[in-house]
């Protein structure tokens, strides 16, 4: 694979060749989603407290400008493999990759198949090894067998709750725009899930397919063929085309391509590259039509549908694979929830989402979600019996604590299983991991469940312990009844935290809290303000005039919406959809891409089932978000995958004086950074 620089890459690369400094790269990379002249302006500029005219600065935009797009290292494609005649190293350069006795081949797929190489890519997909761990769960709790091919097909249940949208976690039709989606379409069997997975793509939406193909579907516009030879080929998706084989049949019936010919197409509406290769067809394309009797308008429309395309559309038999997926688990989180969030835990980093999410999604759907705890929690996410045969609880495995090894994880549940741990000393002394790592389980409450120790507690018995390297503690180990040295040390009553800093020490540790929503602490103060639930908002009239608050989870800006981005909020009742035009999203920038909460004012657009909050003015909310349970700096919220931007606001830089406004300043490189520069110049050459 060829690795390209992208906007923040080229940034980050030429600023530090350029010598700026690490928090103005940021600053600057921070507010720019994609690349374009016009998007980085001198106001912008100005509105992060630099200078526009700053020669290093202008240079810096320019040269990233002129460097986005070109290569910049070779990278490993996921999987894949070659099969030639001849020996390959004979045939082709070799190296080692990075992984243990790898090899990567050190041409790209459009060398190899130049040269007319048999090359079968290797899709690797998470939800794959999901579904699997999903199945295993429910063989083993509930004694009911499946795999992929033995799910119960075409399920009404299932179905109904696709088109309710209430598909978070599921494959391919978790995104806001799918999600938006599947109420229009109303998935009822599984074609009509194979045109959910393919209709959402660039190809489609830019080659004006959607929106006919929503309106013949729902009876609104005639389905009109002119020819015999269009309906045999566009039939089942109601005169428009929608997948790359279509598109070929369409050229070799309509327009007297050749196999050859369409082919050639095919491959040029399957680049990334955005680079056009559909549109050298056009003239052969058009008169091609045009010599069969179809009308020239209808031919250049058919024409523009193609072109779509060559922003990438689905193969049928692509879409098709993929709805199989799709509709796999959502046929788990439908009838098994618990099992689903188990097994989606347990799989993770994957999808949209981040763990914090999926617990409270799974809450919804009733499941009962239990702590991490010491004697009752393996590596991974477990069930546990709830005295309901047909449901279970959801046990959070040791997994879900950051930074605990998973040799650690394994040597506690292997030291219980004979005999549950008394205390934090029996543990110590049983298992004789790192006090770090029983640390890190501390600080995620895990002694709680079993040893009835809270946070602080736990941690202050930890520290009694001291490091088993230190010789006191080495002696003890020696000792012939393995026990501790007495200590002389007074009884201490910790005063409890407060509810919202549990909540707080929760989201660091861990990523989510099984206690209250952040946002339900500030509740009063916002409905003071006239802000209303997530739930109200989604449930008021079209056109309401509304204000609401919550916690930002995904950030979406697709290529193809051209400038508008799409938020989703949360708040302690559910989730809203924010959509945000591009004057606004400018004239908001910093709060948009930085804010971890934020306030909105806006109109409530409502389209049958599919409710979107138009935003007119965003406030930020992160300082009150921080608020909560008295803690300082920003809350450790985490965001799933497909929140592009992982980083909050840059601080406030000192050297920029309190003033009414930020004063554009001119670029302040320290001595040190200076030196680091020469000795890695040094170090280049």
């Amino acid at each position: 694979m060829v690795i390209r620089y992208r906007t923040k890459g080229a940034l980050r690369d030429v600023g530090k060749a350029l010598g700026l400094p690490e928090d103005l790269i940021q600053s600057i990379s921070s507010q720019i989603w994609s690349w374009s002249e016009e998007e980085v302006s001198d106001e912008q500029i100005r509105g992060l407290g630099l200078n526009p005219a700053d020669r290093r600065l202008r240079l810096t935009l320019e040269l990233a400008a002129e460097l986005h797009g070109t290569p910049r290292h070779l990278s490993q494609h996921p999987g894949g493999f070659v099969l030639t005649h001849d020996r390959l190293d004979d045939l082709v350069p070799i190296e080692p990759a990075a992984m243990q006795d790898r090899q990567i081949i050190e041409w790209d797929k459009d060398d190899i198949e130049a040269l007319k190489f048999m090359k079968v890519d290797v899709l690797a997909l998470g939800m794959l090894t999901c579904v699997a761990k999903g199945l295993e769960l429910l063989a083993e709790h509930k004694s009911i067998r499946h795999d992929l091919a033995t799910i119960p097909a075409e399920d009404p249940r299932t179905y109904a709750m696709i088109r309710k949208a209430d598909t978070l976690g599921t494959f391919q039709i978790e995104s806001r725009a799918q999600m938006a989606m599947l109420p229009r379409i109303k998935p009822r069997t599984f074609y009509d899930l194979v045109v959910q997975v393919a209709i959402v793509r660039p190809g489609p939406i830019q080659g004006d397919m959607v929106h006919p193909y929503l309106r013949r579907r729902e009876g609104l516009e005639a389905v009109e063929f002119p020819t015999p030879e269009l309906e045999k080929v566009l039939g089942k998706t109601l005169g428009v085309p929608l997948f790359q084989e279509q598109a070929m049949r369409v050229a070799i019936e309509c327009a007297g391509f050749t196999p050859g010919e369409a082919d050639m197409l095919r491959k040029s509406m399957a680049t990334f590259k955005f680079t056009g290769g559909v549109s050298r067809f056009r003239d052969k394309l058009v008169q091609g039509m045009i010599e069969r009797g179809y009308a020239p308008d209808f031919a250049e429309r058919t024409f523009r549908q193609l072109e779509g395309f060559g922003s990438y559309g689905f193969p049928e038999s692509h879409a098709a694979s993929f709805a199989l997926i799709s509709y796999a688990s959502s046929w788990l989180k439908c009838w098994h929830p618990d099992v689903f969030c188990a097994a989606l835990l347990n799989s993770q980093p994957m999808g949209l989402y981040a763990p914090a999410q999926i617990v409270r999604d799974a809450q919804n759907h009733g499941v009962e979600i239990r702590p991490v705890c010491i004697n009752a929690s393996h590596w991974d996410c477990t069930l546990e019996p709830t005295g309901n045969e047909s449901r279970f609880a959801v046990r959070l495995g040791l997994r879900m604590v950051k930074g605990l090894a998973n040799l650690h994880a394994a040597a506690i549940v292997l030291q219980r299983a004979d005999q549950p741990f008394g205390s934090i000393e029996d543990l110590w002394r049983r298992v004789r991991v790192p006090i770090a790592s029983l640390t890190r389980i501390a600080e995620a409450d895990g002694f709680r469940p079993a040893l009835r120790l809270g946070r602080r507690e736990a941690l202050w018995h930890l520290k009694g312990l001291g490091d088993e390297e230190l010789p006191l503690f080495a002696a003890a180990a020696d000792r012939a009844d393995n026990t501790l040295p007495e200590a002389n040390e007074p009884a201490v009553t910790l005063r409890p935290m407060t509810a919202g800093r549990e909540v707080v020490e929760d989201y660091g540790p861990t990523g989510l809290s099984l206690r209250r929503h952040p946002v339900a602490f500030l509740r009063q103060g916002l409905a003071r303000r006239g802000a209303i639930t997530c739930a109200d908002a989604m449930a008021a009239r079209n056109r309401r005039w509304c204000k609401l608050a919550g916690i930002v989870l995904v950030r979406q800006r697709p290529g193809s919406a051209k400038g508008v981005m799409f938020i989703t909020l949360e708040d302690e009742t559910g989730v809203a959809n924010l959509v945000v035009w591009p004057k606004v999203f400018e004239a908001h920038r910093r709060i948009i891409l930085g804010a971890g909460m934020i306030g909105v004012m806006g109109r409530v657009q409502r389209e049958g089932e599919v409710v979107h909050h138009v935003a007119h003015r965003i406030v930020d909310l992160s300082a009150e978000l921080a608020s909560v349970g008295s803690r300082g700096g920003s809350f450790p919220l985490p965001h799933g995958r497909g929140d592009e931007f992982h980083r909050g606001a840059p601080a406030p830089d000192p050297r920029v004086e309190a003033t009414e406004g930020p004063r554009p300043r001119d670029i302040y490189i320290p001595d040190r950074h200076i030196d680091s520069l020469r000795v890695k110049a040094k170090n280049f050459q």
